[in-house]
Protein backbone atom coordinates (compact mmCIF):
# COMPACT_ATOMS: atom_id res chain seq x y z
CA UNK A 1 0.00 0.00 0.00
CA UNK A 2 1.37 3.28 -0.92
CA UNK A 3 1.17 6.18 1.05
CA UNK A 4 1.01 10.01 -0.17
CA UNK A 5 2.09 11.69 3.07
CA UNK A 6 2.74 11.70 7.09
CA UNK A 7 -1.02 12.48 7.62
CA UNK A 8 -1.86 8.64 5.65
CA UNK A 9 0.71 7.45 6.96
CA UNK A 10 -0.39 8.37 11.00
CA UNK A 11 -3.97 7.44 9.85
CA UNK A 12 -3.10 4.12 8.46
CA UNK A 13 -0.95 3.40 11.77
CA UNK A 14 -4.33 4.60 13.78
CA UNK A 15 -6.23 2.34 12.16
CA UNK A 16 -3.93 -0.97 11.96
CA UNK A 17 -3.77 -0.69 16.01
CA UNK A 18 -7.15 -0.44 16.51
CA UNK A 19 -7.93 -3.48 14.15
CA UNK A 20 -4.75 -4.94 16.69
CA UNK A 21 -7.01 -3.73 19.92
CA UNK A 22 -9.62 -4.93 18.71
CA UNK A 23 -8.14 -8.62 17.57
CA UNK A 24 -6.91 -8.92 20.93
CA UNK A 25 -10.21 -8.04 22.66
CA UNK A 26 -12.10 -10.90 20.75
CA UNK A 27 -8.93 -13.56 21.89
CA UNK A 28 -9.14 -12.52 25.48
CA UNK A 29 -13.25 -12.76 25.35
CA UNK A 30 -13.01 -16.07 23.76
CA UNK A 31 -10.25 -17.24 26.05
CA UNK A 32 -12.38 -16.25 29.07
CA UNK A 33 -15.65 -18.11 27.43
CA UNK A 34 -13.29 -21.09 27.09
CA UNK A 35 -12.16 -20.71 30.55
CA UNK A 36 -15.81 -20.51 32.22
CA UNK A 37 -17.05 -23.84 30.27
CA UNK A 38 -13.92 -25.13 31.83
CA UNK A 39 -14.73 -24.39 34.92
CA UNK A 40 -18.44 -25.47 35.00
CA UNK A 41 -17.75 -29.23 33.18
CA UNK A 42 -15.21 -29.47 36.27
CA UNK A 43 -18.08 -28.47 38.97
CA UNK A 44 -20.03 -30.90 37.05
CA UNK A 45 -17.37 -33.49 37.01
CA UNK A 46 -17.07 -33.23 40.69
CA UNK A 47 -20.41 -32.91 41.37
CA UNK A 48 -21.36 -36.47 39.55
CA UNK A 49 -18.54 -38.19 40.45
CA UNK A 50 -16.45 -41.24 38.70
CA UNK A 51 -18.48 -42.17 35.42
CA UNK A 52 -18.57 -45.57 34.06
CA UNK A 53 -19.85 -46.05 30.75
CA UNK A 54 -22.16 -49.13 30.12
CA UNK A 55 -21.61 -52.12 27.79
CA UNK A 56 -23.56 -52.11 24.59
CA UNK A 57 -26.35 -54.21 25.22
CA UNK A 58 -26.07 -56.20 22.18
CA UNK A 59 -30.02 -56.52 21.44
CA UNK A 60 -31.46 -56.02 18.20
CA UNK A 61 -33.86 -53.09 17.42
CA UNK A 62 -37.12 -54.89 17.49
CA UNK A 63 -39.38 -51.93 17.52
CA UNK A 64 -42.20 -52.81 15.18
CA UNK A 65 -44.36 -49.85 13.25
CA UNK A 66 -47.55 -49.07 15.04
CA UNK A 67 -50.97 -50.62 14.38
CA UNK A 68 -53.02 -48.93 11.70
CA UNK A 69 -56.15 -46.47 13.76
CA UNK A 70 -58.86 -48.81 13.92
CA UNK A 71 -62.46 -46.74 13.45
CA UNK A 72 -63.88 -47.85 16.63
CA UNK A 73 -67.11 -45.52 17.07
CA UNK A 74 -67.64 -46.73 12.71
CA UNK A 75 -67.50 -50.52 13.73
CA UNK A 76 -69.56 -49.95 17.07
CA UNK A 77 -72.24 -48.21 15.06
CA UNK A 78 -72.58 -50.73 12.09
CA UNK A 79 -72.67 -53.91 14.59
CA UNK A 80 -74.97 -52.10 16.77
CA UNK A 81 -77.47 -51.30 13.61
CA UNK A 82 -76.57 -55.19 12.35
CA UNK A 83 -78.00 -56.07 15.86
CA UNK A 84 -80.75 -54.25 15.62
CA UNK A 85 -81.73 -55.51 12.04
CA UNK A 86 -81.64 -59.29 13.59
CA UNK A 87 -84.84 -59.98 14.81
CA UNK A 88 -86.29 -63.29 16.80
CA UNK A 89 -89.66 -62.70 14.71
CA UNK A 90 -88.14 -63.89 11.63
CA UNK A 91 -89.61 -67.04 10.37
CA UNK A 92 -87.49 -69.15 8.80
CA UNK A 93 -88.71 -72.11 9.28
CA UNK A 94 -89.50 -72.32 5.29
CA UNK A 95 -86.26 -71.88 4.36
CA UNK A 96 -84.51 -74.73 6.44
CA UNK A 97 -83.71 -77.48 4.24
CA UNK A 98 -85.17 -80.96 5.85
CA UNK A 99 -82.40 -83.43 4.86
CA UNK A 100 -80.34 -85.66 6.58
CA UNK A 101 -78.81 -82.43 9.26
CA UNK A 102 -80.28 -78.85 9.15
CA UNK A 103 -78.83 -76.36 6.72
CA UNK A 104 -79.94 -72.87 4.87
CA UNK A 105 -78.81 -71.62 1.64
CA UNK A 106 -79.61 -68.25 -0.36
CA UNK A 107 -81.49 -68.82 -3.15
CA UNK A 108 -79.08 -68.85 -6.16
CA UNK A 109 -76.90 -70.89 -4.09
CA UNK A 110 -76.56 -74.26 -5.32
CA UNK A 111 -77.20 -77.49 -3.54
CA UNK A 112 -73.30 -78.74 -3.89
CA UNK A 113 -72.10 -75.84 -1.49
CA UNK A 114 -74.59 -77.07 1.23
CA UNK A 115 -73.75 -80.66 0.56
CA UNK A 116 -69.62 -79.67 0.67
CA UNK A 117 -70.49 -77.22 3.51
CA UNK A 118 -71.79 -80.02 5.50
CA UNK A 119 -68.74 -82.47 4.88
CA UNK A 120 -66.29 -80.21 5.50
CA UNK A 121 -64.62 -79.32 2.57
CA UNK A 122 -64.53 -75.55 3.95
CA UNK A 123 -61.81 -74.81 5.96
CA UNK A 124 -62.60 -73.45 9.18
CA UNK A 125 -61.06 -69.75 8.89
CA UNK A 126 -62.74 -68.83 12.31
CA UNK A 127 -65.35 -69.51 15.38
CA UNK A 128 -67.09 -67.87 17.81
CA UNK A 129 -68.40 -69.93 21.25
CA UNK A 130 -72.06 -68.38 22.39
CA UNK A 131 -71.79 -70.79 25.13
CA UNK A 132 -72.85 -68.68 28.82
CA UNK A 133 -74.25 -65.39 27.10
CA UNK A 134 -77.66 -63.19 27.23
CA UNK A 135 -79.70 -63.43 23.98
CA UNK A 136 -78.96 -60.03 23.72
CA UNK A 137 -75.12 -60.34 24.31
CA UNK A 138 -75.22 -63.36 21.75
CA UNK A 139 -76.94 -61.25 18.96
CA UNK A 140 -74.58 -58.27 19.52
CA UNK A 141 -71.50 -60.60 19.58
CA UNK A 142 -72.66 -62.53 16.66
CA UNK A 143 -73.53 -59.35 14.55
CA UNK A 144 -69.84 -58.26 15.35
CA UNK A 145 -68.02 -61.22 14.21
CA UNK A 146 -70.00 -62.11 11.23
CA UNK A 147 -69.36 -58.64 10.38
CA UNK A 148 -65.44 -58.12 11.24
CA UNK A 149 -65.16 -61.80 9.34
CA UNK A 150 -66.35 -60.47 6.33
CA UNK A 151 -64.47 -57.72 6.03
CA UNK A 152 -61.04 -59.88 7.00
CA UNK A 153 -61.82 -62.24 3.88
CA UNK A 154 -63.09 -65.22 6.18
CA UNK A 155 -65.29 -67.20 4.11
CA UNK A 156 -65.72 -70.44 6.17
CA UNK A 157 -66.90 -70.08 9.89
CA UNK A 158 -68.57 -72.07 12.78
CA UNK A 159 -71.20 -70.84 15.21
CA UNK A 160 -71.22 -72.54 18.79
CA UNK A 161 -74.48 -72.21 20.34
CA UNK A 162 -75.00 -75.07 22.48
CA UNK A 163 -76.72 -78.02 22.93
CA UNK A 164 -78.94 -76.93 25.37
CA UNK A 165 -77.85 -78.98 28.46
CA UNK A 166 -77.77 -76.18 30.72
CA UNK A 167 -81.17 -74.77 29.60
CA UNK A 168 -84.06 -74.92 31.50
CA UNK A 169 -85.77 -78.37 29.83
CA UNK A 170 -82.65 -79.10 28.70
CA UNK A 171 -83.19 -77.24 25.61
CA UNK A 172 -81.30 -75.18 23.27
CA UNK A 173 -82.26 -71.70 24.03
CA UNK A 174 -79.91 -70.04 21.35
CA UNK A 175 -80.50 -72.77 18.45
CA UNK A 176 -83.15 -71.39 16.72
CA UNK A 177 -82.79 -67.52 17.42
CA UNK A 178 -79.03 -68.09 16.30
CA UNK A 179 -80.28 -69.54 12.75
CA UNK A 180 -82.93 -66.85 12.47
CA UNK A 181 -79.78 -63.68 13.08
CA UNK A 182 -77.68 -65.73 10.40
CA UNK A 183 -80.61 -65.94 7.87
CA UNK A 184 -81.15 -62.23 7.77
CA UNK A 185 -76.83 -60.92 7.67
CA UNK A 186 -76.52 -59.84 3.98
CA UNK A 187 -73.15 -61.47 4.56
CA UNK A 188 -74.35 -65.58 5.14
CA UNK A 189 -75.13 -67.31 1.73
CA UNK A 190 -75.36 -70.70 3.48
CA UNK A 191 -75.27 -72.67 6.84
CA UNK A 192 -75.46 -76.19 7.99
CA UNK A 193 -75.15 -78.39 11.30
CA UNK A 194 -71.56 -79.13 12.19
CA UNK A 195 -70.19 -82.69 12.03
CA UNK A 196 -69.78 -84.23 15.16
CA UNK A 197 -65.98 -83.32 15.66
CA UNK A 198 -66.99 -79.86 14.75
CA UNK A 199 -69.84 -80.00 17.42
CA UNK A 200 -72.90 -81.86 15.86
CA UNK A 201 -76.35 -80.41 16.71
CA UNK A 202 -74.40 -77.67 19.04
CA UNK A 203 -72.57 -75.74 16.59
CA UNK A 204 -73.58 -74.24 12.71
CA UNK A 205 -71.01 -74.11 9.88
CA UNK A 206 -71.75 -70.46 8.40
CA UNK A 207 -70.59 -69.50 5.01
CA UNK A 208 -69.85 -66.12 3.80
CA UNK A 209 -69.84 -64.30 0.38
CA UNK A 210 -67.01 -62.73 -0.82
CA UNK A 211 -65.78 -59.97 0.73
CA UNK A 212 -65.71 -56.69 -2.07
CA UNK A 213 -64.56 -53.44 -0.67
CA UNK A 214 -66.88 -51.02 -0.19
CA UNK A 215 -69.78 -53.56 -0.55
CA UNK A 216 -72.04 -52.29 2.23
Amino acid sequence: MKVGSLKELKALRDTLQRRAAEAAARAALELERQRAAEAERRLFANAVGPVTMLPEPGLADIRRPLPAPEPLQRLADEQAALREALSDEVDVESLLLTDDGLSFRRPGVHLDVVTRLRSGQWALQGQIDLHGLTREEARTALAGFIRQAHQRGQRCLRVVHGKGHGSPGRQPVLKAKVQRWLAQCDEVVAFSQARGAEGGAGALIVLLDSYRDGKR
